[in-house]
């Protein structure tokens, strides 16, 4: 089963459906079956700097201030799945470099570590996932060698994600065709995945879940 899942490091629900997907996906493993992730980039806020400014001046500006009253809840999510969100030390930037470095590691088949790596560096460690030395020693630590490639083609599936109108974030879409949106529970993803292992012949992004509602309170965070 091929499993492309479309994502922003930048995305607290982005970080908390990997860990839970990643979970069902083994229980499915488990049970014999085999599963392919790819992670496709989309990016919630491609205008911001490479330079990085404080994350929660930057939510305030494009949300409001009451934004940061609910950044507690969402911690406290992050946390029943044991990650650790430091929204007061982490690094607002363009993830575009962040994309790229896991272009490169999915082609030598460590996509989903890098993106793991991406997430707690930029959500618990409050490293600019823009620069390019700091991406330098999350590849060495993943065991990645950075090509210097990858660009063109994370421009290309940027397209290819407007192309299929997924405008929020994480989405998980399977077999090209049928589509899971939001952080959604363990034991959803786990029966996503059970039944698309299932089915057979469905029309094109065909959703098995209901799309959470919001990137505030449910698990889904759109532009």
């Amino acid at each position: 089963m091929k499993v492309e899942i479309f994502s922003d490091v930048v995305c607290p629900w982005c970080y908390i459906g990997h860990v839970r997907f990643a979970r069902a996906a083994e229980r499915f493993r488990a049970k014999g079956g085999t599963i392919e992730v790819t992670m496709r980039p989309f990016q919630l806020n491609p205008d911001a700097s490479a330079d990085g400014e404080p994350l929660i001046p930057a939510l305030e500006r494009k949300f409001g201030p009451e934004f940061t009253q609910r950044m507690p809840q969402i911690v406290g999510v992050a946390a029943a799945e044991g990650l650790e969100l430091n929204y007061d030390q982490a690094v607002n930037a363009n993830t575009l470099p962040a994309h790229r470095l896991i272009e490169v590691a999915t082609r030598q088949g460590l996509g989903e570590e890098m993106a793991e790596r991406l997430f707690r560096a930029y959500f618990t460690e409050g490293l600019n996932v823009a620069d390019q030395g700091v991406l330098d020693g999350l590849a060495a630590e993943a065991g990645v060698r950075d090509t210097g490639e990858g660009t063109e083609e994370v421009h290309e599936q940027l397209a290819r994600a407007r192309s299929l109108g997924i405008s929020g974030v994480p989405l998980f879409l399977f077999e090209g065709k049928y589509a899971v949106s939001g952080a959604q529970p363990e034991d959803t993803f786990a029966a996503a995945i059970d039944e698309v292992a299932e089915r057979t012949g469905q029309t094109p992004i065909t959703q098995l879940a209901p799309p959470a509602d919001g990137c505030d309170d449910d698990g889904h965070c759109a532009v």
